[in-house]
Protein backbone atom coordinates (compact mmCIF):
# COMPACT_ATOMS: atom_id res chain seq x y z
CA UNK A 1 0.00 0.00 0.00
CA UNK A 2 1.19 4.07 0.25
CA UNK A 3 3.53 4.85 2.83
CA UNK A 4 1.80 5.81 6.07
CA UNK A 5 2.60 7.05 9.36
CA UNK A 6 1.80 6.04 12.73
CA UNK A 7 1.55 8.40 15.37
CA UNK A 8 -0.18 8.41 18.56
CA UNK A 9 -2.97 11.07 20.51
CA UNK A 10 -1.08 14.46 21.76
CA UNK A 11 0.20 13.71 25.03
CA UNK A 12 0.15 9.77 25.55
CA UNK A 13 1.14 7.86 28.40
CA UNK A 14 4.09 5.95 27.96
CA UNK A 15 2.99 2.80 27.47
CA UNK A 16 0.49 4.06 24.47
CA UNK A 17 4.12 5.22 23.05
CA UNK A 18 5.00 2.32 23.22
CA UNK A 19 2.72 0.23 21.63
CA UNK A 20 2.23 2.48 18.86
CA UNK A 21 6.30 1.86 18.19
CA UNK A 22 5.48 -1.77 17.97
CA UNK A 23 2.96 -1.56 15.51
CA UNK A 24 4.64 0.44 13.28
CA UNK A 25 7.68 -1.96 13.03
CA UNK A 26 4.95 -4.71 12.54
CA UNK A 27 3.40 -2.80 9.46
CA UNK A 28 6.28 -1.16 8.09
CA UNK A 29 5.03 2.23 8.66
CA UNK A 30 7.33 4.90 10.10
CA UNK A 31 6.45 5.72 14.23
CA UNK A 32 6.31 9.66 14.50
CA UNK A 33 6.12 11.61 18.11
CA UNK A 34 3.12 13.30 17.99
CA UNK A 35 3.82 16.28 19.85
CA UNK A 36 1.52 19.25 19.41
CA UNK A 37 1.49 18.33 15.54
CA UNK A 38 -2.15 18.38 13.85
CA UNK A 39 -2.96 15.56 11.23
CA UNK A 40 -2.72 17.94 8.48
CA UNK A 41 0.40 19.10 9.29
CA UNK A 42 2.02 15.77 9.63
CA UNK A 43 0.52 14.71 6.41
CA UNK A 44 1.47 17.19 4.51
CA UNK A 45 5.33 16.97 6.75
CA UNK A 46 5.39 13.28 5.68
CA UNK A 47 4.10 13.16 2.14
CA UNK A 48 0.78 10.83 3.19
CA UNK A 49 -2.76 10.83 3.68
CA UNK A 50 -2.73 7.78 6.12
CA UNK A 51 -2.01 7.83 9.35
CA UNK A 52 -2.68 5.16 12.43
CA UNK A 53 -3.58 6.83 15.39
CA UNK A 54 -3.07 4.94 18.61
CA UNK A 55 -5.35 5.73 21.85
CA UNK A 56 -5.30 4.44 25.05
CA UNK A 57 -6.78 1.35 24.25
CA UNK A 58 -8.25 2.40 20.60
CA UNK A 59 -6.91 2.27 17.27
CA UNK A 60 -7.90 4.23 13.90
CA UNK A 61 -6.86 5.31 10.84
CA UNK A 62 -7.01 8.80 9.24
CA UNK A 63 -7.58 8.31 5.85
CA UNK A 64 -8.64 11.13 3.27
CA UNK A 65 -12.44 10.65 3.95
CA UNK A 66 -12.10 10.74 7.79
CA UNK A 67 -11.98 8.64 10.59
CA UNK A 68 -11.76 4.93 10.26
CA UNK A 69 -12.40 2.89 13.68
CA UNK A 70 -13.98 0.21 14.36
CA UNK A 71 -17.30 -0.43 15.43
CA UNK A 72 -19.64 -3.71 15.60
CA UNK A 73 -22.37 -1.72 13.37
CA UNK A 74 -24.95 -3.39 11.94
CA UNK A 75 -24.15 -6.47 13.52
CA UNK A 76 -25.36 -6.10 16.42
CA UNK A 77 -29.05 -5.21 15.19
CA UNK A 78 -28.78 -8.23 12.66
CA UNK A 79 -28.04 -11.10 15.55
CA UNK A 80 -30.61 -9.39 17.75
CA UNK A 81 -32.90 -10.13 14.74
CA UNK A 82 -31.26 -14.11 14.38
CA UNK A 83 -31.49 -14.54 18.15
CA UNK A 84 -35.56 -13.20 17.55
CA UNK A 85 -36.21 -16.17 15.37
CA UNK A 86 -35.62 -13.78 12.29
CA UNK A 87 -33.52 -14.30 9.10
CA UNK A 88 -30.68 -12.91 7.68
CA UNK A 89 -29.73 -12.47 3.98
CA UNK A 90 -26.47 -12.90 3.69
CA UNK A 91 -26.69 -16.44 6.55
CA UNK A 92 -29.69 -17.82 4.30
CA UNK A 93 -27.25 -17.59 1.02
CA UNK A 94 -24.28 -18.83 2.75
CA UNK A 95 -26.40 -21.86 4.00
CA UNK A 96 -24.33 -22.34 7.23
CA UNK A 97 -24.64 -23.56 10.77
CA UNK A 98 -22.92 -24.34 14.21
CA UNK A 99 -19.91 -25.70 13.36
CA UNK A 100 -19.21 -24.95 9.78
CA UNK A 101 -15.95 -23.15 8.20
CA UNK A 102 -16.34 -20.20 6.34
CA UNK A 103 -12.98 -17.84 4.46
CA UNK A 104 -14.94 -14.61 4.50
CA UNK A 105 -12.60 -12.85 1.90
CA UNK A 106 -13.26 -9.34 2.04
CA UNK A 107 -13.22 -8.30 6.30
CA UNK A 108 -13.50 -4.94 5.77
CA UNK A 109 -15.11 -3.63 8.91
CA UNK A 110 -15.76 -6.66 9.72
CA UNK A 111 -20.15 -6.88 10.62
CA UNK A 112 -20.57 -9.83 8.12
CA UNK A 113 -17.83 -11.62 9.70
CA UNK A 114 -19.14 -11.24 13.35
CA UNK A 115 -22.44 -12.14 11.84
CA UNK A 116 -21.29 -15.11 10.66
CA UNK A 117 -19.23 -16.24 13.99
CA UNK A 118 -22.38 -15.92 16.15
CA UNK A 119 -23.95 -18.81 13.85
CA UNK A 120 -20.71 -21.47 13.27
CA UNK A 121 -20.40 -20.73 17.00
CA UNK A 122 -17.52 -22.46 19.14
CA UNK A 123 -17.43 -25.30 17.25
CA UNK A 124 -16.96 -23.78 13.84
CA UNK A 125 -14.35 -21.12 12.42
CA UNK A 126 -14.02 -17.95 10.24
CA UNK A 127 -10.80 -16.94 8.78
CA UNK A 128 -11.11 -13.39 7.28
CA UNK A 129 -8.49 -11.75 4.79
CA UNK A 130 -8.33 -7.93 4.48
CA UNK A 131 -5.27 -7.29 1.71
CA UNK A 132 -4.55 -3.83 3.63
CA UNK A 133 -2.84 -3.59 6.77
CA UNK A 134 -4.48 -0.65 8.01
CA UNK A 135 -7.93 -2.17 7.78
CA UNK A 136 -6.72 -5.30 9.05
CA UNK A 137 -4.68 -4.07 12.18
CA UNK A 138 -7.86 -1.64 13.04
CA UNK A 139 -10.46 -4.27 13.00
CA UNK A 140 -8.54 -7.02 14.19
CA UNK A 141 -7.45 -4.82 17.21
CA UNK A 142 -11.06 -4.07 17.63
CA UNK A 143 -12.70 -7.23 17.25
CA UNK A 144 -10.20 -8.52 20.26
CA UNK A 145 -10.95 -5.44 22.56
CA UNK A 146 -13.94 -4.39 21.98
CA UNK A 147 -15.99 -4.54 24.99
CA UNK A 148 -19.30 -2.52 24.80
CA UNK A 149 -21.52 -4.96 24.05
CA UNK A 150 -23.91 -8.12 24.90
CA UNK A 151 -21.70 -11.08 25.76
CA UNK A 152 -22.81 -13.30 22.87
CA UNK A 153 -21.70 -10.69 20.41
CA UNK A 154 -18.11 -10.16 22.33
CA UNK A 155 -17.50 -14.01 22.40
CA UNK A 156 -18.03 -13.91 18.60
CA UNK A 157 -15.89 -10.96 17.77
CA UNK A 158 -13.41 -12.85 19.59
CA UNK A 159 -13.60 -15.87 17.52
CA UNK A 160 -12.80 -14.24 14.46
CA UNK A 161 -9.48 -14.99 12.86
CA UNK A 162 -8.24 -11.83 10.85
CA UNK A 163 -5.09 -12.38 8.35
CA UNK A 164 -4.07 -9.68 6.49
CA UNK A 165 -3.24 -11.43 3.13
CA UNK A 166 -4.66 -11.16 -0.52
CA UNK A 167 -7.70 -13.10 -1.26
CA UNK A 168 -6.33 -14.75 -4.70
CA UNK A 169 -2.75 -15.86 -3.18
CA UNK A 170 -4.38 -17.04 0.28
CA UNK A 171 -6.46 -19.31 -1.72
CA UNK A 172 -3.89 -21.15 -3.75
CA UNK A 173 -2.30 -21.93 0.03
CA UNK A 174 -5.85 -24.07 1.14
CA UNK A 175 -6.33 -27.41 1.04
CA UNK A 176 -9.29 -28.64 -1.79
CA UNK A 177 -12.67 -28.48 0.48
CA UNK A 178 -11.07 -27.06 3.51
CA UNK A 179 -13.83 -24.60 3.96
CA UNK A 180 -17.79 -25.04 4.28
CA UNK A 181 -18.48 -21.95 2.39
CA UNK A 182 -16.26 -18.79 0.98
CA UNK A 183 -17.61 -15.48 0.90
CA UNK A 184 -17.03 -12.17 -1.24
CA UNK A 185 -18.04 -8.58 -0.44
CA UNK A 186 -15.53 -6.67 -3.11
CA UNK A 187 -16.18 -3.05 -2.52
CA UNK A 188 -18.25 -2.03 -5.01
CA UNK A 189 -16.76 0.69 -8.14
CA UNK A 190 -20.11 2.42 -7.82
CA UNK A 191 -20.82 3.74 -3.73
CA UNK A 192 -24.31 3.26 -2.16
CA UNK A 193 -24.26 7.08 -1.26
CA UNK A 194 -26.42 6.70 1.57
CA UNK A 195 -23.81 4.13 3.09
CA UNK A 196 -21.34 7.40 4.16
CA UNK A 197 -20.10 5.33 7.52
CA UNK A 198 -18.03 3.64 4.64
CA UNK A 199 -16.41 6.54 2.79
CA UNK A 200 -13.19 6.76 5.46
CA UNK A 201 -12.45 2.99 4.23
CA UNK A 202 -12.68 4.01 0.39
CA UNK A 203 -9.30 5.17 0.23
CA UNK A 204 -7.64 2.13 1.46
CA UNK A 205 -9.84 -0.35 -0.24
CA UNK A 206 -9.26 -3.07 -2.59
CA UNK A 207 -10.92 -1.88 -5.99
CA UNK A 208 -9.68 -4.31 -8.41
CA UNK A 209 -12.54 -6.78 -9.59
CA UNK A 210 -12.78 -10.41 -8.58
CA UNK A 211 -10.76 -12.42 -11.74
CA UNK A 212 -12.51 -15.74 -12.69
CA UNK A 213 -9.27 -17.54 -11.15
CA UNK A 214 -10.17 -16.25 -7.74
CA UNK A 215 -13.52 -17.37 -8.06
CA UNK A 216 -12.38 -20.68 -9.80
CA UNK A 217 -9.90 -21.06 -6.39
CA UNK A 218 -12.74 -20.16 -4.49
CA UNK A 219 -14.59 -22.98 -5.91
CA UNK A 220 -12.21 -25.84 -4.97
CA UNK A 221 -11.58 -24.71 -1.56
CA UNK A 222 -15.38 -24.26 -0.89
CA UNK A 223 -16.74 -27.64 -0.25
CA UNK A 224 -20.87 -26.82 -0.21
CA UNK A 225 -20.86 -22.79 -1.61
CA UNK A 226 -19.50 -19.27 -2.79
CA UNK A 227 -21.41 -16.72 -2.22
CA UNK A 228 -21.13 -12.78 -3.53
CA UNK A 229 -22.53 -9.73 -2.30
CA UNK A 230 -22.93 -7.16 -5.48
CA UNK A 231 -25.29 -4.09 -6.62
CA UNK A 232 -28.86 -5.65 -7.76
CA UNK A 233 -28.53 -5.88 -11.50
CA UNK A 234 -24.78 -5.92 -11.51
CA UNK A 235 -22.97 -7.42 -14.49
CA UNK A 236 -20.35 -9.24 -12.29
CA UNK A 237 -22.57 -12.11 -11.01
CA UNK A 238 -23.38 -13.30 -14.49
CA UNK A 239 -19.46 -12.75 -15.59
CA UNK A 240 -17.98 -14.84 -12.95
CA UNK A 241 -20.53 -17.55 -13.19
CA UNK A 242 -22.80 -16.72 -10.18
CA UNK A 243 -26.66 -17.08 -9.91
CA UNK A 244 -28.51 -14.19 -8.05
CA UNK A 245 -30.26 -15.92 -5.26
CA UNK A 246 -31.57 -12.89 -3.06
CA UNK A 247 -32.22 -9.86 -4.81
CA UNK A 248 -34.12 -8.57 -1.61
CA UNK A 249 -37.24 -7.23 -3.18
CA UNK A 250 -36.75 -3.41 -1.88
CA UNK A 251 -32.83 -3.95 -1.36
CA UNK A 252 -30.00 -2.20 -2.94
CA UNK A 253 -27.77 -5.00 -2.98
CA UNK A 254 -27.98 -8.74 -3.86
CA UNK A 255 -26.00 -12.26 -3.14
CA UNK A 256 -24.58 -14.06 -5.87
CA UNK A 257 -24.30 -18.13 -5.37
CA UNK A 258 -22.06 -20.69 -6.59
CA UNK A 259 -23.37 -24.29 -5.60
CA UNK A 260 -20.26 -26.73 -5.42
CA UNK A 261 -21.92 -28.87 -4.74
CA UNK A 262 -24.20 -29.43 -7.06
Amino acid sequence: MENFIVTTIRKPDSATEIFAEKISRKLGGQFVRRENFSFDALKNFYCTENILLVKKNFLSAITAEGELFFHPNTAHLRIKNLRGGEGDRLIDALKISAGSKVLDCTLGLGSDAIVESFIVGESGKIVALEINPLIAEVVSYGLKNFSEDSPHILEAMRRVEVINADCGEFLKTCADKSFDAVYFDPMFRRPIQKSSGLNPIRPLADNRPLTEEIIREACRVAKFRVVMKEHSGSEEFSRLGFKVADGGKYSSISFGVIDVAE
